[in-house]
């Protein structure tokens, strides 16, 4: 199932998406979930309506529908519990390491590792608003997302893919200047990170991906999917990856997530960057092969869109805020 948040004269819809068109749950009976918020609360009694619904509807369609083009598409999650993003592809922080002359981390194969990022500045499609100092390195991150579906405490993970309620795709956005100041003392990425975490445009439910699914990595355990990952910027192909190149699961990442502590429904969880999936990984290399290579940061005005197979396609646009206020100002 396809699952889409939408803003609807002013008001805050789930709806299913058939065929390019969405269906507003709450328009079919009283007994449908109103918001994701609702379905995640219960979410095994609720998807057994919903899926009873998507089947009504799939055979005969004659509750009112709306254009998946014209509608006001918003995060599927919008208020997420919490978010956490992890370190999920080798390739990615290889690459980055490299880039800066150093060793290839020998923790990386040992465990999954994560932060939690801010879950209030989670949006959906539209525009990103940036200040000043975000446009010093501003960077995209091209990222698969999962969202937890039931509340779950020191999970194995050979089991945790079932606490998975459906995946989405997620752009980390980054200002690597405030990143990379902060992470000199070891602490962070916090203010490099906080300003938008981008969600959707849609939550497609596991059963949607069954065909796709592919072995994990050798030495790992827990679903995965080949799905083609692809962003662009301005129309320019940037980064191109598959989710199936992942080499922590989600089910891993997840049993480390959940261990001593509650993980919750809706709680937002992505996989880190793929490789090639952003412009400090994309700039890094090309400066390795050729020192007069153009570096390229995120700008005014700038689109940009990323898609992964099954999970549809997600279009932003960067805004710069109207203020001088920086806080790289304010340094001692």
């Amino acid at each position: 199932m396809k699952l889409v948040t939408h803003n609807h004269d002013g008001i805050e819809k789930l709806a299913i998406l058939i065929d390019n068109k969405i269906y507003n749950a709450q328009d079919a009976g009283a007994q449908y979930p109103k918001t994701m918020k609702q379905v995640l609360e219960n979410w095994d009694s609720n998807m057994a309506l919903l899926k009873t619904l998507e089947q009504e509807l799939k055979s005969n369609a004659n509750q009112q529908a709306i254009d998946y083009n014209e509608a006001c598409i918003m995060a599927p999650v919008p208020n997420p519990t919490s978010c956490r993003d992890g370190y999920a592809f080798r390739q990615h922080v290889a690459a980055a390491r490299r880039n800066r002359k150093v060793d290839m981390i020998a923790e990386f194969d040992q465990y999954p590792i994560f932060y939690f990022t801010n879950h209030n500045a989670i949006q959906g499609p539209g525009d990103i608003l940036c200040m000043p100092d975000h446009f010093q390195k501003l960077d995209f991150e091209l990222e698969v997302a999962i969202v937890v579906s039931k509340k779950g405490r020191n999970i194995k993970a050979a089991v945790a893919d079932d606490y998975i309620g459906g995946y989405m795709i997620m752009n980390d956005m980054s200002a690597r200047t405030l990143q990379m100041e902060e992470m000199l003392l070891n602490l962070g990425p916090a203010k490099g990170k906080d300003f938008s975490t981008v969600i959707g445009p849609m939550l497609v439910t596991p059963d949607e991906l069954e065909h796709l699914k592919v072995p994990c990595k050798e030495n790992h355990v827990g679903n995965s999917y080949n799905l083609g990952m692809k962003c662009w910027v301005n129309g320019e192909l940037l980064s191109e990856g598959n989710v199936s190149s992942m080499d922590w699961t989600f089910a891993e990442i997840l049993e480390r997530c959940a261990y001593g502590v509650d993980i919750l429904p809706g709680d937002v969880i992505g996989s880190g960057t793929v490789g090639t999936g952003c412009l400090l990984e994309l700039n890094g290399t090309g400066l390795l092969n050729d020192p007069n290579y153009k570096v390229q940061w995120l700008k005014d005005g700038d689109l940009v869109e990323m898609a992964i197979d099954g999970l549809g396609h997600l279009s932003n646009t960067i805004r710069k805020v109207d203020t001088d206020f920086s806080i790289l100002a304010l340094k001692k």
